[in-house]
């Protein structure tokens, strides 16, 4: 290359970033020329509008709108970005935005070509970033929802109508002057040394006493004769919550007095209600008990009669109460219904929802209503009657759930369904009673007969034997018979007469063994239980929490003999070890070798463990066998149905 070319090069490249410079410059005066003359323009057009403008004048049109000086302010941006900005930095960034767009279409492109199993890698890498026990919340959550979404303790009309009840019912109950002036922490004190906790707004204050609870002296004395002089735990709070008008899910454990804590405050309603307006022939009821069992019903209905008995003896006005279960002619049920105004029925969900369809009686004053057993009740396979039921209530209605075992997903869809509930806990809902002494003993099945022999001998009577299968309490009714025991059996198979004799000749001493199913198991108050067997493990823990409860109530000792084998349910046996460690029970050696699977997950108050579908503390809610069963058998009934339609 010649010198005379490189000169002329460097001539030009000069000349070129002059040009450049002096272009920059231009631009700079242009701006600032506008800028001036925009300055000059927006002062005038102010001084004229104030020369212009009158004492009538508002004071708001001496100023610029907000829009306009909001559109003035985007032109001097706009005006300042087209002069300073110099072209090679607006060619840059156009070259940077082709840049993305061609690698974001790279990206596609190998998007597309990866396959299913490299897009799942990445996004487990992805979910593996997120901390394991938040990642656990999150889906028992999404679970526990998807279970939880269809309430059974809804009316349809009134879900269909949106007919929403926000304030619960008022009553004219308060509890005594000197309790109302005590403060919110001495009732927090009181609670904590009877072991309640309570759940919801404005809760009532717990009463230690039946007489400051304001009950009349003929039931105060009817309850001394029973040999109840002091309230329970779930009484002292449950009671007031229930003369409040409140709405409650009530959760203790077997024998602590459930019944009268609904039962008491229910009479008294009735009470009121037949001084206020007697009840006529044919009216009724304005209370209603709900029971998964016809023994429990009984019972019940035994307590409440004996309640109104103590009314009537003190010179009050008669009050009745019905019976509305299977095993009995429905028209005996009806005739009585017809024949008098009826204050309180006792049902079990099959028979109550039948007759209700028959209009043999109604629920349109019906104001109180008692889901005794309300889980067992779900899980029985009850909830299309009790939908039914709620259809045929007309108005707004007190509600109370009790139970001894509560697990979240029924305190769950229950406070949706009901009015600012209060949850009155005493102990962890599913806990088995601290009263009993649980002895675990591994047998063989051809074993187990000889050995219920040797655990008669541990205590003297009364004992409860429990068996899974109506055939086992039949074997285990006659093994005994021939060995001379009083014995007497109850199932579902047995016509209701024979049920009920048994029941009642055990309760009366003339039978020391009580050979049963499932059916003993809810709710059901034999007095002086010593020993509990059962004959095989449940297939879940909460069966098992019921069986055991049977003895050990109102505070007195009791003896529980559990037989397992091979065909126990791996995780309902890690349940019932966890369950036999809560309570401080000695564990056999085939329990320890069990492993832990359920690690708990503690919420904000740090209450939460194990399953939250089935209260059981050795598994968690992902690996639930008894929602997994439920989900098997809704999925062949839908196989099943769907199989029917296609054959016609």
């Amino acid at each position: 290359m010649s010198e005379e070319k490189m000169d002329v090069d460097s001539e030009g490249l000069t000349s070129t970033l002059t040009k450049d410079s002096e272009d920059i410059e231009a631009m700079k005066r242009k701006y600032e020329l506008k800028r001036k003359r925009l300055l000059e323009e927006e002062q005038r057009k102010q001084k004229e509008d104030l020369l212009s403008s009158d004492d009538d004048t508002d004071v708001s049109e001496m100023f610029l709108s907000a829009a306009q000086r909001r559109k003035e302010k985007a032109v001097r941006r706009a005006l300042l970005k087209q002069v300073l900005v110099p072209t090679a930095t607006r060619a840059n960034d156009k070259e940077m935005e082709l840049k993305r767009r061609k690698k974001d279409d790279e990206k596609k492109v190998e998007d597309a070509k990866k396959t299913l199993l490299e897009k799942h890698a990445e996004k487990r890498g992805i979910e593996d970033e997120i901390d394991p026990k938040e990642k656990q919340r999150q889906v028992e959550e999404e679970i526990l929802e998807n279970v939880t979404a269809n309430s059974a303790l809804m009316a349809v009309a009134e879900f269909a109508k949106g007919i929403v009840y926000t304030e619960p019912f008022t009553t004219g109950w308060r509890p005594p002057s000197h309790i109302r002036h005590q403060s919110e922490s001495d009732f927090a004190a009181f609670r904590r040394r009877r072991g309640i906790s309570v759940e919801g707004q404005s809760c009532p204050s717990p009463i230690g006493s039946f007489l400051e609870m304001k009950f009349p002296q003929c039931l105060l004395t009817a309850l001394r004769k029973k040999g109840i002089k002091v309230p329970t735990a779930i009484q002292m709070q449950g009671i007031p919550v229930a003369l409040s008008g409140r709405d409650m899910i009530g959760i203790a454990s077997t024998g602590s007095g459930k019944t009268l804590t609904f039962a008491l405050p229910m009479v008294m309603f009735c009470l009121e209600q037949e001084y206020s307006l007697p009840f006529q022939k044919g009216e009724g009821p304005y209370a209603l008990i709900i029971v998964p069992s016809r023994e429990l019903a009984r019972q019940i209905y035994d307590v409440v009669t004996d309640l109104f008995d103590a009314f009537q003896g003190a010179g009050l006005p008669r009050l009745t109460a019905a019976l509305c279960i299977g095993g009995v002619p429905v028209r005996e049920q009806a005739q009585e219904f017809r024949s008098g105004g009826i204050h309180i029925c006792v049902a079990t969900p099959g028979r109550l929802s039948d007759m209700l369809s028959k209009k043999m009686f109604n629920l349109q004053i019906c104001r109180y209503l008692v889901l005794d057993e309300a889980d067992r009740m779900l899980d029985m396979g009850f909830e299309e009657e009790i939908k039914s039921i709620f259809s045929f209530f007309k108005d707004q209605r007190q509600t109370l759930l009790f139970s001894a075992t509560m697990p979240k997903k029924i305190q769950n869809f229950a406070k949706s369904a009901l009015v600012k509930p209060i949850v009155v806990n005493v102990g962890r809902a599913g806990a088995a009673s601290l009263n009993v002494l649980q002895e675990v003993e591994y047998e063989r099945n051809e074993e187990k007969l000889v050995r219920i022999m040797e655990c008669l001998q541990k205590t003297s009577p009364k004992v409860l034997i429990f068996a899974e299968r109506k055939i086992d309490v039949d074997n285990i009714y006659e093994y005994l018979l021939v060995k001379g025991v009083e014995v007497a059996s109850i199932h579902g198979g047995k016509d209701q007469s024979d049920r009920h004799q048994g029941i009642e000749a055990f309760r009366r001493g003339e039978k020391d063994v009580l050979v049963a199913t499932d059916v003993a198991s809810k709710g059901l108050d034999f007095v002086n239980i010593e020993h509990v067997i059962n004959y095989d493990m449940p297939e879940d823990i909460e069966n098992y929490v019921h069986r055991i409860g049977r003895t050990g109530r109102s505070g007195k000792k009791g003896m529980a003999t559990t037989f397992i084998n091979r065909k126990a349910d791996l995780s309902v046996m890690q349940d019932l070890k966890q369950l036999l460690v809560e309570a401080g029970q000695q564990l056999p050696a085939f329990l320890r070798e069990l492993a832990d699977e359920a690690e708990p997950i503690e919420n904000d108050q740090g209450d939460e463990k194990g399953c939250a579908y089935c209260s059981g503390l050795g598994h968690r809610i992902t690996n639930c066998p008894k929602l997994a069963g439920i989900q098997q058998k809704t999925i062949q009934t839908l196989v099943r149905a769907g199989g029917d339609e296609g054959m016609y």
